[in-house]
């Protein structure tokens, strides 16, 4: 009975595996179902699949000296599986994770894998030497993961830069509004917002905007986070960091209040991605500039300044 519930085990391990492969298989040739196959295959690998295996070794072994290692052998996969997973999957927290997860093995599997196979005699040195191979292979492929990720999600964004910037010199050529409009010239506050934002930014990064509109692959640190917050905070506090949330949300009430932008306002906070995933309006500043990296926070502010001068020609 042990034997067929093992054989199960391991069968079930191998269709885990697959799929996870295939899950990226299809994530590399943007495929529709990576995502989902690769959360569900990791995700199962990790919480049944590897525990079960483990519990499984460890009864056949019958050593109770063991048990730390078989505890933190698992913890340590956990950590680097979910680390891999959220980065593949660019979820919150993976920038951590990943910064957990490189050291993790060294800082707490290794102290624990050799203080428990000294104490057994028969234990060879070469399984030691394997161990840390895999360690060290197990690092650079994360490493390499992360650095391959991030430069996909730049490259991605400076390109839609490009998109943005060339858009917005075609509306220019466009005739100015009249001023006099309480709406338009709330859109023209906001865009001055933005361009200040940016402003800051680029000052923090020793560039001007011409250089980043003709050449954004010219930033020093486009996959860093915090940049833009920590710029914009030294600049002017938390009454800066708040100022473009507060008046994107003015304009979002002055469409409201303005005859035939009514159905535009219940629109605008998804136009403008005002709707923050924790439901808090206060965490709104920390998610847009914090959270995301220096490239992703200009792309951003591009992107808001191209639909806000659309909307404005649109206006009568």
């Amino acid at each position: 009975m042990h034997e067929i519930m093992k054989q199960k085990t391991y069968i079930f391990g191998v269709i885990t595996a697959f799929i996870v492969f295939t899950g990226l298989v299809f994530k590399i040739n943007h495929w529709a179902g990576a995502g989902i196959m690769l959360t569900i295959g990791i995700s199962t690998f990790s919480l049944f699949f590897l525990p079960v295996a483990l519990i499984d070794n460890y009864r056949a072994e019958g050593n109770s000296q063991t048990l730390p290692l078989y505890i933190i052998t698992w913890l340590t996969s956990f950590i680097v599986f979910m680390a891999m997973l959220f980065k593949i999957q660019h979820w919150a927290l993976a920038q951590l994770l990943v910064v957990i997860a490189i050291p993790f093995p060294f800082l707490v599997f290794l102290p624990v894998f050799m203080i428990v196979t000294a104490r057994n005699k028969n234990f060879s040195v070469y399984n030691t030497v394997f161990v840390l191979m895999l360690l060290v292979v197990n690092s650079v492929f994360s490493v390499l993961l992360a650095l391959n990720v991030s430069k996909n999600r730049i490259d991605d964004s400076l390109k839609l830069s490009g998109n943005f910037y060339s858009l917005e010199n075609a509306m220019n050529l466009l005739p100015a509004r009249a001023s006099g409009n309480a709406l338009v010239n709330k859109i023209d506050e906001v865009i001055g917002t933005v361009n200040e934002y940016r402003g800051i930014i680029l000052k923090q990064e020793k560039i001007s905007m011409d250089q980043w509109n003709k050449d954004p692959g010219s930033l020093h640190s486009p996959d860093a986070n915090r940049v833009a917050f920590d710029a914009l905070f030294k600049t002017g506090g938390s009454l800066t960091v708040s100022k473009l949330h507060n008046n994107l949300k003015d304009l979002v009430y002055q469409m409201g209040v303005t005859p035939g932008c009514e159905e535009l306002a219940k629109s605008a906070p998804e136009i403008f991605d005002l709707n923050v995933p924790s439901g808090n309006d206060l965490d709104w500043s920390s998610w847009k500039f914090n959270d995301n990296n220096l490239a992703w926070v200009l792309i951003y502010l591009d992107g808001l300044e191209t639909n806000l001068k659309m909307i404005r020609t649109t206006i009568k």
